[in-house]
C-alpha cells in the first residue's frame, strides 16, 4: 500500500497510531490534541523555518502532534489531515470549545471594545474562536481580546454561495501554502471557500480534483461554482466566462476570463486536466 504522506504520518522512527498494520516504523502514537494559539501558523515540509510552506493552521485550528523536537512538532490537522512540522511555541495544548468562526476575509482582535484602541493581532477568515460576552457592537473572546461581533458566525452558520466567499479574496496576494487574505494559493482560496460554506475540502489540488463534485464533459456547458483543474493549478467560475483563481502569473487572485487562461497555461505547456461541479 503506497501511503501519501501529506495525510498520513509516518517516519522511519515514528508513526501514527492508526497507521499500525499498514506501515514499519520504530514506534507508534496516538497523538495529543493541541490548538494553533497563533493567528496563522505555517506547516512546513521539514522542522525548519527555511523549509517549503505546504499549507497554514489558523487560530484555533485543532491538531494531533506527534512529537515536540527541538521546538518542532510534528502534527496532523484535524480539519483537512494534512501532515507537517510547525513551530511548537504557535500551539497551545488547552482546548477552547471555539463555536464561533470568523466570517470576513479578516478582523481585528483589540485589546478593549473600541474600535480606536490598538489592535494586536488580526484574525483570518474560518479561525475559529470562543466568544465569553457581549461587549456592545464587540464580543469579548476567551482570551481577553475583542472582536467586532457582525464579523463572526457560529461555527453552524454557514456561506450559501462559496464563489460569494471566493470573489471577497480578489486582489489578494499569491502565496504559496496560503489560505489568508494576506497570502493564499490556487488551491487555498477553494478550500476556504468551501470550509465557509460548511463543505470539506482536501487542500491540494490534485486531492480535490479527485475528490470534489462529479465531473463536467461539456466545456461549452460551464456555470457559476465549476472548479476548473491543470496539473498544480485550480480555479472557479463565477459566470460561464470568467475565472476566479489565484495565480503566480499575477501573484494575485485575480479574475479574467477563461479563455485567456487557457491559452497563457497552454503557452507554457499546460492543459486543462478536468472540470468538477459541486
Amino acid at each position: 500500500m503506497t501511503l501519501d504522506p501529506r495525510l498520513n504520518a509516518f517516519r522511519p522512527d515514528l508513526a501514527d497510531e492508526m497507521l499500525r498494520g499498514k506501515i514499519e516504523a520504530e514506534r507508534f502514537a496516538a497523538g495529543e490534541l493541541y490548538e494553533a494559539a497563533d493567528p496563522v501558523v505555517p506547516v512546513h515540509s521539514a522542522p525548519r523555518f527555511d523549509a517549503m510552506r505546504m499549507t497554514e493552521l489558523l487560530y484555533g485550528e485543532r491538531v494531533k502532534v506527534f512529537t515536540i523536537e527541538e521546538g518542532w512538532a510534528w502534527v496532523k490537522a484535524a480539519h483537512d489531515g494534512y501532515v507537517g512540522y510547525v513551530p511548537a511555541s504557535a500551539l497551545a495544548r488547552e482546548i477552547t470549545s471555539s463555536a464561533h468562526r470568523v466570517a470576513m476575509p479578516l478582523t481585528f482582535m483589540y485589546p478593549a471594545p473600541d474600535i480606536k484602541a490598538m489592535p494586536e493581532l488580526a484574525l483570518p477568515m474560518n479561525a475559529r474562536v470562543e466568544v465569553t460576552e457581549a461587549a456592545d457592537k464587540f464580543v469579548r473572546l476567551r482570551n481577553g481580546r475583542f472582536v467586532f461581533a457582525d464579523h463572526l458566525k457560529p461555527l453552524t452558520s454557514h456561506e450559501t454561495d462559496f464563489v460569494g466567499v471566493a470573489e471577497r479574496f480578489l486582489h489578494a496576494p499569491y502565496l504559496w501554502g496560503g489560505k489568508t487574505f494576506r497570502g493564499i494559493d490556487c488551491s487555498g482560496l477553494v478550500q476556504t471557500a468551501l470550509h465557509a460554506a460548511g463543505l470539506a475540502c482536501p487542500r491540494d489540488t490534485d486531492m480535490q480534483e479527485k475528490e470534489l463534485g462529479f465531473p463536467v464533459q461539456d466545456h461549452n456547458a460551464l456555470a457559476r461554482g465549476d472548479l476548473l483543474f491543470w496539473k498544480g493549478h485550480t480555479g472557479l467560475m463565477t459566470d460561464r466566462e470568467n475565472i476566479l483563481h489565484a495565480n503566480a502569473h499575477h501573484m494575485l487572485v485575480t479574475l479574467e476570463p477563461l479563455e485567456k487562461v487557457i491559452t497563457r497555461i497552454a503557452m507554457a505547456g499546460g492543459q486543462l486536466t478536468g472540470i468538477r461541479r459541486l
